[in-house]
């Protein structure tokens, strides 16, 4: 790709390689950064603070600066929105200019931050380019950006936050100020809504209120907890995966937790992702292990334990086992970003021509799954990063191969998708499936990976049936990916509300009086005899009490029982957005429940 399309960092917006309309937004955000630093340079000084560094992101942009004394709050971002918009009124020019190394660095000689930029563009032999706005602002920038002040849309600054230098807490702690700018009003009216909502949303809030999962400082940061009804959505989550995959001739292995360094040191994770990996230390033998961060390497040695014959291919091994990587404290947030999760994985191990035909299997597999959550999705094509051929292992041009391989892939099947460049593993290209949620917001989640080098470094063979040894490819593959982080995806989609296959309690049983509790009970029974998570509430309270907290607990169905219910054999059905369905016949209640329940059906609605 283009340098145009790094900002200085180095890093690539997820929409970069998308289409051209997506980079325009990434100019218009990145600009409008600058003109938050420009703005604030004119209300507090040049010399009030120092800037570090300013990218725009996914959905907006921010802003790191040293306060050195300046002292700022949310209460002074109108102040500094209202200079911003003078700013762009003024449609000043924005102008880059190629410098030499020796006068960026006398331009900023007081900032040891762009020094510190500086230093990394001379290792890297870049050019060095500023921005100039108007004539009165100037930045280290590697851009783009638009070229007047003029084509900035309109824009909202969002929030102030600390961060570390580099996200390193080794490094001092920075202020950012977080901001966002659209195209036109619209969309800037539609994002602010989308904000708001995703906050009622919160998994972390729903996961409290609903008593799904927790966290503990004994434990560690990023480790969650499950309590019962938690643990239950997870087992369901993994049980319809099994279900599928099973049916396709995956099978389950086991593998441990931890595995001596020596085998990440053949897989490359020892060279390429150690820093990401907790390392334990046996006090006996002296051995250096580490904590899984994959199931990979473990499968390949259950690959190798005896020799294999191509009438065996394809071998699906497919791993619920927890993974562990160690990421900064400052990045971690609920059940999106953890330190120990699981994954759905699998592995195959095929001949190369059967690669074709194991990837539409699990293309359709991940279809089938994604169409019973109502989310809509795009691929990712993740590709290496052209600037930096030193992230990944092997030949160039197997690389080469499988990048142009996997676009034939995705226009075999009829799938949409987008460049993602930088975003492969170290050792394969990815298709990586974006899901989108109800509130529009992007989250990858499934991925597949075509991959001859792992094989390659662990001299992984079959023998073919001329009777010589022949190299096996390796595909990896994953659909919900990460547990953790479909449950945090499913909570804020559905508002918590989840459909009532995935309900830990989906139906609350409500007497209203003492007298009815017997038949209650026989309700219950019936339930319970069917596989149906029922629970009665006969609790001395006022009945609209428990109806209102069956609602907060999202539970999809509330039976109310009375006497003309028991006479009748009937119940009366209030769901739980308060809709009702009054005199039900038990029996066809309970028959369009299962087979709700069956066809994992989204809408709730049953007669």
């Amino acid at each position: 790709m283009n340098d145009q399309y790094y900002n200085f960092k180095g890093e690539i917006p997820h929409y970069a390689d998308e289409s051209l309309e997506q980079f325009e937004l990434f100019k218009l955000r990145h600009s409008c950064e600058h003109v938050l630093m420009q703005a604030m340079q004119n209300i507090y000084g040049k010399d009030a603070f120092y800037m570090a560094m300013g990218p725009a992101i996914a959905d907006g942009f921010y802003f790191d600066f040293d306060p050195l004394n300046l002292q700022i709050s949310e209460a002074d971002l109108p102040k500094i929105a209202e200079e911003m918009q003078k700013i762009v009124n003024s449609s000043l020019p924005i102008t880059r200019i190629e410098v030499n190394l020796p006068e960026a660095r006398n331009m900023f000689k007081d900032n040891a931050y762009k020094q510190e930029w500086l230093d990394e563009i001379e290792t890297s032999g870049g050019k060095v380019t500023v921005y100039k706005t108007g004539e009165d602002f100037i930045d280290l920038c590697k851009g783009p950006h638009v070229d007047n002040t003029k084509e900035i849309g309109p824009f909202k600054l969002l929030k102030i936050a600390g961060a570390y230098w580099h996200g390193d807490e080794k490094n001092k702690m920075l202020v950012r100020i977080y901001g966002t700018a659209f195209k036109t009003q619209e969309e800037l009216d539609q994002y602010l809504w989308q904000r708001e909502e995703a906050k009622k949303r919160d998994h972390r809030k729903l996961g409290k209120q609903l008593d799904l999962f927790t966290f503990s400082d004994l434990v560690g940061s990023g480790m969650p907890l499950y309590t019962p009804n938690g643990a239950l959505i997870r087992k369901l989550l993994n049980e319809y995966v099994e279900e599928l995959q099973s049916g396709q001739g995956y099978t389950q292995v086991w593998t441990p937790q931890i595995a001596k360094a020596e085998l990440f040191k053949i897989s490359g994770h020892y060279e390429k992702y150690k820093d990401d990996m907790f390392r334990v230390h046996s006090n006996y033998s002296g051995e250096e292990f580490y904590l899984k961060p994959m199931n990979c390497p473990q499968h390949i040695q259950i690959y190798a334990s005896r020799p294999r014959s191509y009438k065996e291919l394809p071998l699906r091994y497919t791993d619920f086992a927890m993974l562990y990587r160690d990421e900064r404290p400052g990045e971690l947030l609920g059940l999106a970003r953890v330190r120990s999760f699981s994954v759905d994985d699998c592995h195959i191990f095929c001949r190369e021509d059967q690669v074709d035909a194991e990837i539409d299997v699990a293309l359709a597999m991940t279809k089938k799954i994604m169409d019973t959550f109502g989310f809509a999705y795009k691929y990712r094509l993740s590709t290496r990063d052209p600037q930096h051929p030193e992230k990944y292992l092997g030949d160039s041009k197997v690389w080469d191969k499988v990048e142009a391989w996997a676009v034939k892939i995705m226009q075999r099947n009829n799938i949409p998708y987008f460049n993602g460049p930088g975003e492969a593993a170290f050792y394969a290209p990815k298709m990586d499936l974006i899901a989108t949620d109800s509130l529009g917001r992007a989250w990858q989640l499934s991925t597949v990976q075509v991959d001859f080098v792992m094989p390659a470094r662990f001299n992984l063979t079959y023998i073919d049936k001329s009777g010589k040894e022949a190299p096996v490819v390796m595909i990896h593959r994953a659909i919900l990916g990460s547990s953790e982080r479909f449950l945090m995806v499913l909570l804020e989609s559905y508002a918590g509300a989840l459909p009532a296959w995935l309900s830990p309690e989906q139906v609350r049983i409500i007497p209203i009086s003492d007298q009815n509790i017997s038949y209650a009970e026989k309700v219950k029974a019936e339930l319970d005899k069917n596989g149906i998570r029922c629970k009665i509430d006969s609790v001395k309270e006022r009945m609209q009490n428990k109806i209102r907290q069956a609602q907060e607990f999202k539970i999809p169905y509330m039976l109310i029982l009375g006497k003309q219910e028991e006479s009748n054999n009937t119940v009366s059905l209030r769901y739980r957005d308060g809709n009702e369905a009054k005199d039900l016949n038990f029996e066809e209640f309970k028959a369009a429940l299962i087979k709700q329940i069956n066809q994992k059906n989204l809408d709730i609605k049953l007669l």
